[in-house]
Formats: structure tokens, sequence, C-alpha cells
């Protein structure tokens, strides 16, 4: 007969070798969940809107640390919820010429005010932050007090040969999508970035421009009446103070990139983070660019 006693021994070390397993699974699958939420996580690049820094099929990894991480309702997000969103505290800010990932702020078909679209991303380079004023004269941008490059030159460079009467292909109009302001990929502005604490003085301009933020941070509709007197709901307003920090983004593919020159300003509270480096990046067909492998991007 088998003895009963050393089966019961080897049961119990298979029992514990079981347990140490599962323990250490559990371990690994928390600490894993904790970098992806609080440090970095990764996002593969489809289209070519930022060349050349970013090519379609780059996979990147995305810096939460520094600019700290988001904490908000997943399930409720992703079910069309207007959800709460919280940023633990970062260890820098947002840059100008930083690439940033972020969630969409519009949801599909929904142009007329702001939603978290949890499974939309976008990659575009910060092109103005909070409290400056941007121009695009001639198709460069500009930001009033700042000197030198903004964005990509040579992308610029495309959109200033342009025609003003527009070219095949491209889009000339852009937000507010008002033809009686005239604004185009070419001359467009000035734009005042709204930053938390800022106060405007409301207007039917600054309607039309700020209504989606504002509708957005309300939860009212802002409009104007007959007279061009601007309500927030049944109220009437002259100026508004921002509850939050917003910015211009913009690819480095100007022609090709859907950016804040055609749908508007980008909350912070949307910002995953800041693209880091290339980890991964392969051809259409299959073919790993060892060249970028671990390239940081800039």
């Amino acid at each position: 007969m088998p003895d009963r006693g050393n089966c019961y021994r080897l049961f119990r070390g298979w029992l514990n070798r079981l347990l140490d397993v599962c323990f250490w699974l559990c371990v690994a699958l928390v600490a894993y969940v904790v970098l992806q939420v609080f440090v970095v996580a990764s996002f593969r690049i489809p289209s070519d809107s930022m060349q050349p820094a970013l090519l379609p099929g780059d996979r990147i990894w995305v810096d939460k640390l520094s600019g700290g991480a988001r904490l908000f309702d997943l399930p409720g997000a992703a079910a069309g919820e207007d959800v709460c969103i919280h940023r633990v505290p970062g260890w820098r800010k947002f840059r100008r010429g930083d690439v940033l990932v972020f969630n969409f702020p519009y949801r599909e078909g929904r142009w007329d005010s702001i939603g978290l679209d949890v499974m939309k991303y976008y990659v575009k380079r910060c092109i103005a932050l909070p409290g400056d004023t941007l121009e695009i004269r001639g198709g460069w941008y500009r930001i009033r007090g700042v000197d030198g490059p903004l964005g990509n030159p040579s992308a610029q460079r495309e959109i200033a040969l342009l025609p003003d009467s527009g070219a095949r292909g491209v889009v000339m109009e852009t937000y507010p999508w008002d033809k009686r302001l005239g604004w185009t990929v070419k001359e467009f502005g000035p734009l005042a970035v709204p930053r938390r604490g800022q106060t405007v003085r409301m207007d039917r301009t600054a309607c039309l421009l700020y209504r989606p933020l504002v509708g957005w941070e309300q939860k009212r509709p802002l409009h104007t009446d007959s007279l061009g007197r601007v309500l927030l709901g049944d109220s009437l307003i002259d100026r508004y103070t921002f509850r939050e920090n917003y910015y211009f983004v913009g690819g480095d593919k100007a022609l090709n990139s859907q950016d804040s020159r055609y749908w508007g300003l980008l909350p912070e509270a949307y910002i995953v983070g800041r693209a880091w480096r290339v980890w991964w990046s392969e051809e259409p067909y299959g073919e790993v660019r060892w060249g970028r492998v671990l390239k940081r991007i800039e």
C-alpha cells in the first residue's frame, strides 16, 4: 500500500509550489497594472501625420509619470458617461515641442461638445501652452512673446507655399468653421489658449472659439441670442473664468494632420502623457527598422 504520509507531504509540496506561483503571478499582474496606469504605457502609431518624428508601425512608450497619471472611472467613460478625471502630481509640466498622446476630445458624430473617447487616441506635438496667444501667419506658427521655431519648419514651409485659394486635397478652412472670421491654415488667429483661472471677455467671437470648452466645463450650452449677447444656459454673461488648462497641438506633417487647426483646443485632462521612446518599429511588410529601436522621440 502507498505510504499515506509520503503522499500527503508530496501533495503539500505541490500545493505550496502552486500557491507560490499564484502569488508571484498576482504580484506581477499588480506590478503590470501599476506600471501601465502610473508610469508608462505602449501605443502603436497607425498613420504618417507625425512624420518624420514618428512613422507608421512605430511602437512607442508614453511617459505618464512626468506629467502625472490620470485616474477616472474607466467603465463609465467606456459607456459614454461624463466622468471626473483626476491627475496625480507629476515632476514636470508639459512643454512646447513635447509629443503628446491624448484621447481625442470629441465622440463620434458629436462635434458640438467635448467628450472623452477612451478608445480613440491621437498623437500630436504641443505647439501652444495654457496662457499663450497663438497665430498662424503665412503658414507659420507664431506665439506672442516667444521667439524661435514652433513645430516642424519644413511642414510649415509647405503650407506657406500653398496658394491662398487652396490646393487639391488640402482643407483650407479651419476651426471654428465660421467664414466671417476667415481663418485658414495659412492665416489663423489670434487665438488665446486658456489657462486655469484666466478670465476672458465674452462676445460673439469668444463664444465661437470657446463654446465647446465652456460647455464641457459647465455642462450647460454657451450661445448667443438674436441681439448678439452671450448666454450660458439661461444666464447672460460678459466674462468667463476658465476652470481647466488647454493646449494647441499640431501634426508634424501639417498637410495631412487632423489637429487643433481643425477641431480646436485640447483639455489637459485628456492628455495621457508624453511620447518618450520608440521601443519597436516595423515596415508595413514586416521588416524591422532596427535603427529606430529605442530611439528617443524628439
